[in-house]
C-alpha cells in the first residue's frame, strides 16, 4: 500500500526542507513528528534530498510556523522548500565543507598509519600522538559532536550520536591511560575514525549532487532573462521571474524562448528538442503555441505570455521529477521504521557488550574496544541513503531520455506488470487519418476518382474528408479532373448525410463520396470487382470510401489512421521484456485485429466506447492480471487511473498525464518499453541497496560484539557502506548508454 493511501484527495501540500539531519533515523523522527501535528494527513521526510511534503486536510488550518517548532522542539530545522538552484548550491557548500575537513585530516591518518608501520617513536606515541588525535575529533570531528550535543539537548539520538559515544570513549580511555602511563591507548583509532567518516560524509555529499544533477540540467535549460515588451513598443531585458501573464516578449533567432506563450507576430522554426526528442525544428506561426526552454531557430517571434513559474511546462517537468524522487517504497517503509529505533537499540547492545566483556574477562580495554566497534560500526545511514539515492539517479536519467516516473509506486507496480494495454488512436497509430490505397473501375483513371472524391469532400470537416482531400491535392492541381468534367471544375449543393458520406454536384453531374449505403440510397450500383476490392481494404483495417457517379460506383478510396513506424519494434521489445501486449480500441473487430495482426499482438479488445474502457481494464484486474495502460486522450484518463500503471504519451492531454504513473515526454512509443526497463533497473537497485544495508547491520554488529573487529576498521567498513550503496545506485546514470 501505499504511504500516501491515507490522504484526502483534497488534501494540500506543503513542501519544507529539513536541516540537521544527518542519517535516516533523522528523517522518521521528523517524519514522525510532523505526522503527528493537528490536521496534518500524511508526511513523508526524504533524508538525501532533505525534503519534507506535508499533506494537510482541506478543513484544517495548520501553522506552518507550529511545524517548524514541532520540529525545532527535537532539534532539527524546517524552513519553507527553497528553489531548486539554492538547494544545488547548499549541496555543493556542504560538499566543499566536507572536503575541506577531509584535506586536513588525510595527512594525519597517513602519518599515523605509517608510523604504525615503521614502528613509533617513545616520543610520537608520548606527545605528538594524543595532540594530534585531540585535535583531529574536536577539530576535524567537531560536526559530529556538535550535532550529538544538540540531540541530547532535545532528549533525542542518532548516527551523530553514535558517532560521539564511540570516538569520545575511545579518546576518554586512552586520555585515562596516558595519565596514568598506561600502555593501552587508542589515540590512532580516533584519528581513523574521524577521517574514515569524515571521506564518507564527502563522498555521500558528493554522490548526493551528483544524483541531482539530471534535474538540475532540466531546470538549467530555461531562459534566465526574456526581452520584454512594453506598452510603447520597446523592448527591455528583464529576468524570467518578473513576467507575467499576458506580458509581451520577442524572442530573437537563436534565443531560447523564455516562458510558455502563443505567437501573436511573426513566424519561425522551433527547435523543441529538448522538450520532444524530435530534431526537426516545428513551424510556427500567428496562434501557434510555444514552450519554455525551446529555441528559436529562424525568425523573430513575438509571443504572449500564458503560463510563468511554477505553471510553466518545463517546471511541471522538473516537480514531477523531484516529487518522485521524494517517494518511498514498501521496502523503504520498513526500514525508515528500523531505522527510527535503531540508535537506542545500538546504544543498549554496546552497553551489554561492554557488561558482558567486563564481566567475562575483566579487561577494560577489551571491553572498551568492542563496545566502541559496536557503536562505530552500527551506522543506519546506508539504509536511510538506500531507497533516495537510487531515486535520485534512476529517475534523473529517466528525464534526461524523455521520461517522468512520478514515484516509487510505480517502480514497484512495473516489476509485477502481465500485460501492457495500448489504446489504438494517438498512441500505437499517429491519430491522423492518411489515404492508404485507392482503386478504380475499369476505364476510371485512380487520380481521376480521387480528384473527384476531393471536389465533393472540400467543404466537410470530418478527418476522413480531410484526408481524401490532402491526398486529392498531392495527386493533381486542384480542380483539374479529366474525363467527364472540364478543368476548373468545383462542387455545388453540397449535402452531408451523417453518418454514411456526402453529395454534391461536380459539373453538373451528381456525384457520392461514402458508404456502401449512401451508394445503395443515390442509386449508385456497386460492381462486383470494387466491391471485392471495398472488402480487403477493410479486412487491412482501413475504411472503405466509394465514390460514384452517372449511377455507378467508380472508385473505392481505403482511409486509415495509419501505424507509427515503431509499433511493431515495441511490440516485439515488451514481448522480450516479457509482458503480454493488447490493443483497445472502439473499431469494428475485424479493423482492431488486422491492426492488431500487423504489429504483432495477440489480445483485442474491440468495439469498445470510451465510457466502457475503465470496465475494460477492471475485467482484466479480475482475472488476476496486473494491466498497465498506455494512453493519451481525455476519455483515456479513467481507464489510466484504473490501471495498476499508467503511462501517458507527453503529446496527449493534461488530463491523462495527471492521471498517469508515468509519463512519456516525447510521444515516442519506443520509451514504452525502456521505461519499464529503467523502472526495473531502479527498483532492482534499490532492492540491492537494502538487502546490503539490513544484511550489513546484521552481520558487522554481533562481530563487532565479539570483539573481531578495533574501532578503526569499523569505522572504515562503516562509511564503506554508505559509499557502496551510492556507488551502486549511480550505475543507473549509464542506463541506456552504449
Amino acid at each position: 500500500m501505499s504511504d500516501t493511501s491515507t490522504r484526502s484527495p483534497a488534501a494540500a501540500d506543503l513542501e519544507f526542507d529539513v536541516e540537521g539531519m544527518t542519517c535516516g533515523s533523522c528523517a522518521a523522527r521528523v517524519q514522525r513528528v510532523l505526522g503527528r501535528q493537528d490536521g496534518v494527513a500524511d508526511a513523508r521526510v526524504n533524508y538525501a534530498t532533505g525534503l519534507a511534503h506535508v499533506s494537510v486536510e482541506p478543513s484544517a488550518d495548520v501553522d506552518p510556523e507550529a511545524l517548524a517548532a514541532a520540529v525545532a522542539a527535537i532539534g532539527y530545522g524546517l524552513v519553507p522548500h527553497r528553489r531548486a538552484e539554492e538547494c544545488r548550491a547548499a549541496q555543493q557548500a556542504e560538499q566543499r565543507r566536507w572536503g575541506r575537513r577531509l584535506v586536513l585530516g588525510a595527512p594525519v591518518a597517513l602519518l599515523f598509519g605509517v608510523i604504525m608501520l615503521t614502528g613509533m617513536p617513545h616520543w610520537f606515541e608520548r606527545w605528538a600522538a594524543p595532540l594530534l588525535a585531540t585535535a583531529v575529533l574536536f577539530g576535524i570531528g567537531w560536526p559530529f559532536l556538535a550535532e550529538a550535543a544538540r540531540r541530547a539537548r532535545a532528549r533525542t539520538a542518532n548516527m551523530d550520536t553514535l558517532i560521539a559515544l564511540g570516538t569520545l570513549s575511545a579518546w576518554g580511555f586512552s586520555a585515562v591511560e596516558w595519565a596514568a602511563e598506561g600502555m593501552t591507548v587508542y589515540w590512532e583509532a580516533v584519528v581513523f575514525i574521524i577521517v574514515f567518516l569524515v571521506a564518507g560524509r564527502y563522498a555521500e555529499a558528493r554522490a548526493k549532487a551528483r544524483a541531482g544533477e539530471a534535474l538540475q540540467a532540466l531546470l538549467e535549460l530555461g531562459a534566465k532573462e526574456a526581452r520584454l515588451v512594453t506598452a510603447e513598443g520597446e523592448e527591455r531585458m528583464v529576468d524570467v521571474d518578473a513576467l507575467a501573464v499576458g506580458d509581451l516578449v520577442r524572442v530573437r533567432p537563436g534565443e531560447t524562448i523564455p516562458v510558455d506563450g502563443k505567437v501573436v507576430a511573426g513566424s519561425s522554426a522551433v527547435d523543441e528538442s529538448m522538450l520532444t526528442g524530435e530534431s526537426v525544428p516545428v513551424e510556427k506561426a500567428v496562434g501557434s503555441d510555444v514552450t519554455g526552454a525551446t529555441t528559436n531557430a529562424g525568425g523573430a517571434l513575438t509571443v504572449r505570455v500564458t503560463a510563468v513559474g511554477s505553471h510553466t511546462a518545463l517546471a511541471q517537468i522538473a516537480a514531477l521529477v523531484e516529487r518522485a524522487q521524494d517517494g518511498k517504497g514498501q521496502a523503504q517503509r520498513l526500514a525508515d521504521r528500523v531505522s527510527a529505533v535503531f540508535v537506542p537499540t545500538v546504544i543498549v547492545v554496546a552497553l551489554v557488550t561492554l557488561t558482558a566483556w567486563l564481566l567475562a574477562t575483566g579487561d577494560a580495554a577489551a571491553a572498551v574496544t568492542a563496545a566502541v566497534s559496536v557503536l562505530i560500526i552500527a551506522c543506519p545511514c546506508a539504509l536511510g541513503l538506500a531507497t533516495p539515492v537510487a531515486l535520485m539517479a534512476g529517475t534523473g536519467r529517466a528525464a534526461q531520455l524523455g521520461i517522468v516516473i512520478k514515484g516509487v509506486e510505480a517502480l514497484e507496480q512495473v516489476r509485477d506488470v502481465d500485460v501492457v494495454v495500448f489504446d489504438k488512436t494517438g498512441t500505437l497509430t499517429r491519430g491522423e487519418m492518411a489515404v492508404v490505397d485507392v482503386a478504380a473501375a475499369d476505364g476510371v483513371d485512380r487520380d481521376t476518382a480521387l480528384a473527384v472524391a476531393g471536389l465533393v469532400e472540400a467543404d466537410s470537416e470530418h478527418p476522413i474528408a480531410r484526408a481524401v482531400v490532402a491526398a486529392a491535392a498531392a495527386a493533381a492541381p486542384a480542380g483539374e479532373v479529366e474525363g467527364t468534367w472540364p478543368a476548373g471544375a468545383t462542387a455545388e449543393g453540397f449535402r452531408a448525410v451523417a453518418g454514411h458520406g456526402v453529395t454534391a454536384s461536380v459539373g453538373g453531374v451528381d456525384a457520392f463520396v461514402g458508404s456502401r449505403r449512401m451508394m445503395v440510397e443515390g442509386d449508385q450500383a456497386l460492381p462486383t470487382g470494387l466491391a471485392s476490392r471495398a472488402a480487403e481494404i477493410e479486412s487491412d483495417g482501413a475504411t472503405a470510401v466509394l465514390v460514384a457517379w452517372d449511377g455507378e460506383v467508380r472508385g473505392v478510396i481505403g482511409v486509415a489512421d495509419t501505424l507509427k513506424d515503431d509499433a511493431a519494434d515495441v511490440v516485439a521489445d515488451l514481448k522480450a521484456v516479457g509482458v503480454e501486449v493488447a490493443l483497445l480500441t472502439g473499431d469494428n473487430d475485424r479493423t482492431a485485429r488486422a491492426v492488431a495482426a500487423s504489429v504483432g499482438i495477440e489480445r483485442v479488445l474491440s468495439e469498445v466506447l470510451p465510457s466502457d474502457k475503465q470496465a475494460e481494464i477492471e475485467r482484466l484486474q479480475a482475472d488476476g492480471l496486473t494491466v498497465a495502460m498506455v494512453g493519451d486522450g481525455v476519455n483515456d484518463a479513467p481507464a489510466l487511473t484504473q490501471a495498476d500503471l499508467g503511462i501517458a504519451m507527453g503529446t496527449g492531454t493534461d488530463v491523462a498525464i495527471q492521471a498517469s504513473e508515468l509519463t512519456l515526454i516525447r510521444g515516442d512509443l519506443r520509451s514504452v518499453p525502456t521505461a519499464m526497463r529503467l523502472a526495473r533497473a531502479t527498483e532492482r537497485t534499490i532492492r540491492q541497496n537494502l538487502g546490503w544495508a539490513f544484511g550489513y547491520n546484521t552481520l558487522a554488529i554481533p562481530v563487532a560484539a565479539i570483539g573481531l573487529l578495533n574501532p578503526a576498521i569499523a569505522g572504515a567498513a562503516m562509511a564503506f557502506s554508505s559509499v557502496s550503496v551510492v556507488l551502486n545506485s549511480l550505475r543507473l546514470r549509464r542506463f541506456g548508454r552504449g
